[in-house]
């Protein structure tokens, strides 16, 4: 039993290209480093004195940043390819928080955190283009499970990591840190994935056709959107849920710490078998429709009247089942769509639609929570998973090939 355990995740990882490998690599080192995020609240109300709200405003900021950062990454890696902008937006981003390491004045950081987010976030549409490039046809859901499974275990090392560098050295060691893991993750990508003039997109001659613009393919755009509602949803797994746990069933946060912890351990042991089994198929409406489906049912877990750590064990459990239906095929379907010269830009409409639910999923909830009620919240955003499912569901027989 054990050996064909052992056997199944070989044959999970086996195939892949070893330019995928390196690229996941890359975004373990700078996904376990990205540990400023979930202390930055902590650092400006703790360490400087600032208050919640105008850490708040600086968190908003971030968000802003990060949705304008996806689409200039995505404009660039059309232009300019792959290779540069993931290589200059680790490096800057490294200076940026080295320079965050000595900032106090209130504006000063809160423009430093926008310039971070801004550069930051212009890896993510190239990265995805790059494994994309690297990747077969056959095996592309299966690379980009690779890089989720990679920035999975990043997050699930990164606060760890943070937790105890804040707690031991100080909150601006955090910076140190993150900045060193973005220039080593530089020079993997800059000695083991060198330049190749490949990545650079053709010139196009006037007279030559390009593909479609993201902006004027409505099924994508209508896509994009659904994307955008099913990320709200889903970011309630960090935003409202915690806090429903602490103030409505009273559990720790060594408790709500560990059940948050399971999701990752779930994606990280499950996905890769999972999509290994499944990256045959073809209907990746089909599939993200029932990962939709599954957060109906994760919510009515929640409030289904029963306050245990049983509920709780199957609202984490079909949550990161959601995920792992939904995402890949979701990334699949939006980097399969475009021709190449446009995958820049459909990527980073892609990546733009996590920053706005990133920040209209904690907004929006504790608002209706605060107001309404979490019973509300959750029966709203029940309905919202069967508006979406039947959304995605209704997409299942448009091509993957528009562009």
């Amino acid at each position: 039993m054990i050996k064909n355990i052992i056997n199944i995740y070989a044959d999970s990882f086996s195939g892949l290209s070893r330019s995928v490998w390196l690229l996941s690599l890359i975004m373990l080192i700078n996904r376990a480093g990205a540990m400023v995020l979930p202390f930055m609240t902590l650092y400006l109300t703790t360490d400087l004195g600032f208050t919640l709200t105008a850490a708040g405003w600086v968190m908003g900021a971030y968000g802003l940043g990060s949705i304008l950062g996806a689409y200039a990454g995505g404009y660039l890696t059309d232009k300019f390819g792959y290779f540069h902008i993931q290589l200059y937006s680790l490096i800057i981003s490294a200076f940026i928080l080295l320079l965050l390491v000595f900032l106090k004045d209130y504006m000063l950081i809160l423009s430093a955190v926008f310039c971070f987010a801004l550069v930051a976030d212009t890896l993510r549409p190239a990265n995805s283009v790059a494994i994309a490039a690297y990747a077969t046809p056959e095996n592309r859901t299966r690379s980009f499970s690779l890089m989720r499974f990679a920035i999975n275990l990043g997050f699930s090392i990164g606060p760890a990591m943070g937790g105890i560098v804040a707690g031991t050295l100080g909150f601006r060691w955090i910076f140190l840190i993150d900045a060193v893991t973005c220039l080593l993750a530089a020079l993997i990508l800059y000695r083991y994935l060198p330049f190749d003039s490949a990545s650079v997109p053709e010139k196009k001659s006037t007279s030559r056709s390009v593909g479609l613009s993201a902006y004027k393919n409505k099924t994508y755009l209508w896509f994009i959107f659904l994307v955008s509602l099913y990320g709200i949803a889903f970011f309630q797994l960090f935003t409202s849920v915690p806090v429903y746990w602490e103030k409505e069933w009273a559990f720790s946060e060594t408790k709500i710490g560990l059940l948050l912890a399971l999701n990752g351990l779930i994606i990280v042991l499950l996905e890769m078998p999972f999509i290994r089994s499944m990256e045959h198929v073809q209907r990746y409406m089909v599939m993200i429709s029932i990962g939709s489906v599954l957060l109906i049912v994760s919510f009515i877990a929640l409030i289904a009247g029963w306050v245990s750590i049983i509920p709780a064990l199957v609202f984490i459990i079909l949550m990161s089942f959601s995920e792992m239906f939904a995402m890949p095929f979701m990334t699949n379907y939006a980097v399969s769509v475009p021709t190449e010269d446009r995958r820049g830009q459909y990527m980073a409409l892609y990546s733009m639609a996590y920053g706005v639910a990133h920040i209209v999923a904690p907004m929006g909830s504790m608002y209706i929570a605060d107001n309404y009620g979490f019973f509300v919240l959750y029966v709203g955003l029940a309905a919202l998973g069967l508006l979406v499912s039947l959304a995605f569901y209704s997409l299942r027989s448009t091509k993957v090939s528009d562009g």
